[in-house]
């Protein structure tokens, strides 16, 4: 049975971030020396790797090392961006790291009094701004975000007209280049906010985030990234999307926002077997512990995708556990509302007492589905499996 999800809403705020601040992963490390360049390298990587503890000793040293340019502050910051991306529901990480943002764009402005065409303190501060940015539209201010994105944009393309030959810039010019262009077809509500933003050129942006992915030095990463979520939300191609999450799972394979997103491209292509056997690695990562594994949003998501795939194969028992585990931890996410897990959820455990043979059961979960918010075909459902029995 395929999934009921539809991600409409949740796209459309995805895609509002991602034209705001676009410009922010447009950040270059300009090598000074091959120590430089290692440490700059290996602190990126651990940040991937989801060691935020040793990143943190790296871009320390960094900074130790080289005082006066603003890489390393900046990329402690991104110690704490990612750490609101495990779990962007938890505000606990936002003060702070709105502080280390503030201290990369005082130091750039220094290094900019000095020689207002210093490189890197153009694009660290382009991107402190853009990341405030990002954070504020996540907060959903969008006024401030909008600020933000305008106030960032000119300067990223004044460093990147220093540097013309700089790949991972074209990292931000192509995200902003394939959403500027998507934005006004798919979301009319946005067009009056685009007004003030240049238009954009969706195969330009596609062919500008393939050459950072396979030339970019520090932003290879990031394009591939969204060369995978482009893929999967609005090209229609979750074959295309897989290929980009295998290699980032592979390359990364302890990072739980790449997993995650690999086992959900499997099952919007279809291989749910494949789809289950990812999610239980992530719940295995979960019971040792590993960071970003632990969360509810990450163990509600693979509880679900393995209930599917045990109701696929006619695991009922199964089925059934891993449903009231993704049921038990909606009511404690979902205060806004119930989410499609939820609802999903509730459908199937009640499908699946119908196949057991438990009609009672199975009828009181339908008219708690009517209860409900409508999700997809949801209501329709219920009152079809109310009036006549669920049968494979």
């Amino acid at each position: 049975m395929k999934c009921l999800f539809k991600n409409s809403g949740v796209r459309l705020k995805n895609i509002l971030l991602c034209v705001l601040t676009a410009v922010i992963l447009s950040v270059q490390v300009y090598s000074q020396d091959i120590k430089f360049d290692s440490l700059a390298s290996r602190g990126i990587r651990q940040i991937y790797d989801i060691k935020f503890g040793q990143a943190e000793k790296t871009f320390r040293q960094l900074i130790a090392d080289y005082p006066d340019h603003p890489a390393g502050r900046f990329f402690l910051a991104m110690i704490d961006w990612w750490k609101i991306l495990l779990n962007p529901d938890d505000e606990s990480h936002d003060d702070i790291f709105f502080q280390k943002l503030e201290d990369v764009i005082y130091q750039c402005d220094q290094l900019l009094d000095s020689n207002p065409e210093n490189v890197d303190a153009l694009f660290f501060k382009g991107g402190a701004i853009g990341f405030r940015g990002r954070l504020r539209s996540l907060r959903e201010s969008w006024l401030k975000a909008a600020d933000d994105g305008r106030e960032a944009l000119p300067i990223v393309e004044r460093a990147s007209n220093l540097d013309p030959d700089n790949k991972d810039v074209q990292l931000g010019f192509g995200i902003y280049d394939y959403y500027a262009s998507v934005i006004p077809d798919e979301y009319p509500l946005l067009k009056p906010l685009m007004i003030f933003f240049p238009s954009g050129d969706k195969e330009k942006g596609l062919k500008e985030l393939k050459n950072t992915a396979e030339n970019g030095k520090y932003a290879k990463y990031e394009a591939r990234y969204f060369l995978m979520t482009l893929y999967y939300n609005y090209e229609n191609n979750p074959f295309k999307a897989y290929e980009y999450a295998s290699i980032l799972s592979g390359e990364f394979p302890d990072n739980p926002v790449f997993e995650r997103w690999k086992g959900r491209i499997a099952a919007r292509k279809g291989d749910y077997t494949e789809s289950a056997v990812i999610f239980k690695d992530v719940l295995t990562k979960s019971d040792s512990g590993l960071t970003g594994y632990t969360v509810l949003p990450a163990k509600r998501e693979a509880v679900y995708y393995v209930g599917l795939q045990y109701k696929n194969t006619d695991d009922l028992d199964s089925s059934e556990y891993y449903f009231d585990k993704c049921v038990e931890y909606s009511k404690e996410l979902d205060t806004d509302g119930e989410s499609g897990f939820w609802i999903n959820s509730i459908l199937y455990l009640g499908m699946i007492n119908d196949q057991m043979g438990n009609r009672g059961k199975a009828l009181d979960y339908y008219h708690e589905l009517l209860d409900m918010k409508e999700y997809g075909s949801s209501h329709s459902m219920a009152k079809k499996y109310i009036e006549k029995p669920y049968r494979p």
